[in-house]
């Protein structure tokens, strides 16, 4: 099982009840479907970057979770047949020395210096 990130930014007409019941049940399908919620958080209301739709604000819910694959299409299709949805975004969790041993890996070696490449004699001849 890979572990996933969820974000998923709701309307902001939801009183925080309302928020909470969708995130319970959000947390259920997770967990009805042998997936395991890692942590879950509601950021709460903020202001969006650009409109969407009709809307300025959104109420953001955080989700880490282990699940198989076919969970996420589960939760994708829930997600686009849901009315308080504006957005949603899922990715694969990588955790910190995960990334820091890509990023060691991707370092290209330095090239020798321009002097030391002129005196070997590799400029061109006349």
């Amino acid at each position: 099982m890979q572990i996933y990130e969820t974000v998923l930014i709701l309307k902001p007409v939801l009183s925080d009840p309302e928020v909470t019941e969708f995130a319970d049940k959000t947390k259920q399908t997770i967990t009805g479907d042998g997936g395991e919620v890692v942590s879950q958080e509601v950021w709460g209301r903020r202001k969006l970057t650009h409109m969407i739709g009709k809307a300025r604000e959104g109420v953001y819910v955080y989700f880490k979770y282990k699940a198989a694959g076919g969970l996420l299409k589960k939760l994708g299709h829930n997600f686009s047949i849901s009315d308080n949805v504006i957005r949603n975004m899922t990715v694969v969790a990588q955790d910190r020395k995960m990334r820091e041993k890509k990023a060691k890996a991707k370092k290209v070696p330095a090239a020798p210096a321009p002097a030391a490449a002129a005196s070997a004699g590799t400029g061109p001849q006349e």
